[in-house]
């Protein structure tokens, strides 16, 4: 199949899938006599994997490592669940700390007076130092 139709079928973009490839995460591929790139069934597979493992939010140095332990029947889970638990550690961070930003802009946005003065507890709190 042509990148036109891997794209159709994967949901990915052509370009994210020639970035893909250009990466390393989706193995070259062969060209026809033009030097159109020719893919098989089993790289829709792959490029389906790397777009779910992106909505997962996991990072393309993440995704080549789960590529390759998909690809290895004999790894063991044990390897795909601590790669799985430290970005949910890393997640979970995350919703931490914007958390904190919603508290705090809530905080502000709620004692200012958003009135005709000048005083405004959101750009003071701005203009702080650390």
């Amino acid at each position: 199949m042509n990148i036109g139709e891997l794209s159709k079928s994967s949901g990915v973009s052509t370009k994210l899938i020639r970035h893909y490839e250009s990466i390393g995460l989706i193995p070259e591929t062969r060209r026809n006599d033009n030097g159109y790139r020719l893919y098989l069934d089993e790289d829709v597979h792959y490029v389906r994997f790397i777009k779910r493992s992106r909505e997962l939010g996991f990072s393309l140095e993440d995704i080549k490592s789960l590529l390759g332990l998909w690809k290895n029947k004999s790894r063991s889970s044990k390897q795909v669940k601590q790669l799985a638990e430290k970005h949910l550690e890393e997640l979970n961070l995350k919703l931490k700390q914007m958390k904190d930003m919603a508290d705090t802009l809530k905080h502000l946005v709620n004692n200012c007076h958003g009135d005709h003065r000048p005083d405004c507890p959101i750009l003071k709190n701005l203009e702080m130092k650390s």
